[in-house]
């Protein structure tokens, strides 16, 4: 079976058709809040999309507080009413797909806020997966390979450790457009990319001693290069 392969826009194309479907499939079978919608995998067979089609677009609601997964049990309504669900809804579906710009805004917000949490609520597992993902990115670095997955990572490691479900969410919905942008645009060139070893290793180090303020201000220093890189700015 050959498996098609769709490109970002067509992704979000189909995300949105996805939601307009769950929304007729709410509305049509009168759910109410606390019922449970049909598996990913029921869902997949029924709007005949791939289940990451599927998982994107829940993700996507449950951001906005529509739907609540629970591991081993599935996905639910989130407890608010139909009127105001669709209202909500029909939003989501004007919102435009953000511009770079916006993307990498959005993750130095983020990434401030889960630096800080990180660094209190840290774990020896979230230390250790740090460590292993700093270490990737510095080993392809060094031999001048493309390493913008390995930083990304290091990253979402940081998202993790901060204990905050909703953040490390949204981290991941967006991450993926980071890396297409990334490419796109040769954002890791090799000197920004080396620089990246040393300020990834402070940002770990401030985490690891559990210090929320010298990791929050790492973390700054760290994106206040790039965002000088990519728009010739200060932060």
């Amino acid at each position: 079976m050959k498996v098609k392969i769709h490109t970002t826009n067509e992704n979000h194309i189909l995300q949105k058709e996805v939601i307009v479907k769950i929304r007729e499939l709410i509305n049509h079978k009168n759910l109410e809040p606390g019922d449970k919608l049909p598996s990913e995998r029921m869902l997949s067979e029924k709007f005949g999309v791939t289940r990451s089609i599927i998982r994107n677009s829940i993700q996507k609601l449950e951001l906005y507080g529509l739907l609540k997964s629970i591991p081993q049990s599935g996905t639910f309504i989130a407890n608010i009413g139909v009127i105001a669900m669709n209202g909500m809804i029909d939003d989501i579906l004007r919102l435009e797909d953000p511009d770079f710009k916006s993307l990498v805004e959005t993750r130095i917000l983020l990434e401030l806020k889960t630096s800080r949490l990180a660094a209190i609520r840290r774990t020896e597992e979230d230390i250790i997966a740090m460590k292993e993902t700093l270490d990737a990115y510095a080993t392809k670095v060094e031999k001048g390979e493309d390493a913008v997955q390995e930083d990304l990572l290091f990253h979402l490691a940081i998202a993790k450790a901060s204990g905050n479900t909703t953040m490390n969410t949204f981290m991941l919905i967006i991450t993926p457009e980071i890396i297409t942008n990334f490419k796109k645009y040769h954002v890791c060139d090799k000197e920004l990319a080396y620089l990246g070893i040393e300020e990834h290793r402070l940002i770990y180090e401030a985490i690891k001693e559990g210090n929320p303020q010298l990791a929050k201000k790492r973390m700054k220093e760290h994106f206040g290069e790039l965002y000088k890189y990519c728009y010739n700015v200060e932060m």
